[in-house]
């Protein structure tokens, strides 16, 4: 705008004719921010406060007497507080251009005081002092002039009359003394070490051939290992064939031994564990029943023994009657069975029924009884010693005329048709 002024921020806005006042300054000093500027009232001028350097060279004689040339830089700006700014104002506004200059000079003058109170020796050694000294002894006058030093360095210092060059003589002498022993001895090592590396060399090489002879013999066996690879790989797959054959025979061996152990000897000591046991319980049954039936024997012997004493003692007390009434008893079974044998061989007609059967068995029990009878009667008379056999045998007699005796009657029945 025309009115409103805005200073950058490496520059300084001065503004007169304002009654505004920045401490003993007639103008106000404006920095970092705009303004308002009235025209024709107010004028405004801007001062750069930026970095400026100042180069400076310039012959010195020393506190020797020594004539030399330094060559410095400065590096110098405007101070950025109010009081630096107007001092510089009112003393470079116009002339901003030959500030370098000016300053340049005014370094240079301390530089010659400076460097006139000291020795080459000092200046060659303490550079960093002799610009602090310089800077210090400027300090007041850019105080003055509103100027800051930022830095002061020597660069170079020339000399003009072989001093400096004198002075480094012995010790370039000595530099070049211990140079040329030190080359020597650079040379020496380096025979030596070219031998060394000779020797190292011709080993190194020998160590090759070696090696390499080395080398060359294990590829030739390599080379025969490789031909003979071939035949040998056949052959170990062949022997691991061989052996997986082997094994598998010896399974298959193992196998069928143990098919036949399950299939053939178990089943066989098995039915022969069987056969055993059942021979076993067949002949202690045997032996059971033998044992058995001797014990029958034994008890029916006994039993027949007893009977026979209890009948012999039963003669020997008269009980004649009594053991033929048993023996009639006895025998009325087969007295029976016999009369029945002889009646089913024959034709029988009976006309009453029931009671003709009746009749029959009860004339077959009377000739029974009749028998009974006779034995009763003849018993006192016979003898102990034949009992048994005189009335056993009347029976058989009177056993067999009972089918006589049926015989007749049913010839009978059939001459009359009736009985």
């Amino acid at each position: 705008m025309l009115f409103w002024h805005v200073p950058a921020p490496n520059q300084a806005l001065l503004i007169s004719g304002s009654k505004r006042r920045a401490g003993d300054a007639q103008f106000r000093i404006v920095t970092g921010h705009g303004c308002w500027v009235l025209p024709v009232k107010q004028k405004t001028s801007l001062l750069s406060l930026s970095l400026r350097e100042a180069e400076i060279s310039e012959d010195c004689v020393t506190q020797q007497g020594i004539r030399i040339g330094v060559r410095a830089v400065a590096v110098f700006k405007v101070g950025d507080d109010p009081t630096s700014i107007a001092n510089a104002a009112r003393r470079f506004l116009d002339e901003q251009a030959t500030m370098e200059e000016l300053v340049g000079r005014i370094f240079a003058g301390h530089l010659r005081s400076i460097v006139g109170g000291l020795t080459v020796e000092q200046i060659i050694r303490e550079r960093d002092r002799v610009a602090q000294e310089v800077k210090d002894g400027s300090h007041s006058e850019m105080e003055k002039l509103g100027i800051v030093v930022d830095a002061l360095q020597i660069q170079e210092i020339a000399d003009t009359s072989g001093y400096i060059t004198n002075l480094a003589a012995p010790h370039a002498a000595a530099v070049a003394s211990a140079a040329r022993i030190a080359q020597a001895k650079a040379d020496q090592e380096a025979t030596e070490r070219e031998q060394q590396a000779a020797a190292l060399k011709a080993e190194y090489e020998r160590d090759t051939a070696i090696k390499r002879a080395g080398f060359l013999a294990e590829t030739e066996q390599s080379n025969a290992r490789a031909a003979q690879a071939g035949p040998l790989s056949q052959a170990r797959a062949s022997q691991e064939v061989i052996e997986e054959q082997t094994a598998l025979a010896q399974r298959q061996a193992s196998l069928a031994a143990q098919r036949l152990e399950a299939e053939v000897r178990r089943p066989a000591d098995a039915e022969a564990y069987r056969l055993r046991t059942l021979a076993e319980a067949g002949r202690d049954q045997v032996r059971f029943e033998a044992d058995a039936h001797a014990y029958s024997e034994r008890a029916v012997a006994q039993a027949r023994a007893d009977a026979n004493t209890a009948l012999a003692a039963s003669l020997r007390e008269g009980n004649q009657e009594l053991l033929a009434a048993n023996r009639t008893v006895e025998n009325l079974p087969a007295l029976a069975r016999a009369a029945a044998e002889g009646i089913a061989g024959s034709r029988l007609t009976v006309l009453n029924g029931t009671d003709g059967m009746n009749e029959i068995a009860s004339g077959i029990v009377g000739q029974g009884m009749a028998i009974l009878d006779g034995l009763r009667t003849a018993g006192p008379k016979a003898s102990t010693a034949s009992t048994a056999s005189p009335a056993v045998a009347p029976r058989a007699d009177r056993a067999g005329s009972l089918p006589r005796k049926v015989t007749k009657l049913k010839q009978d029945g059939a001459g009359s048709g009736a009985s």
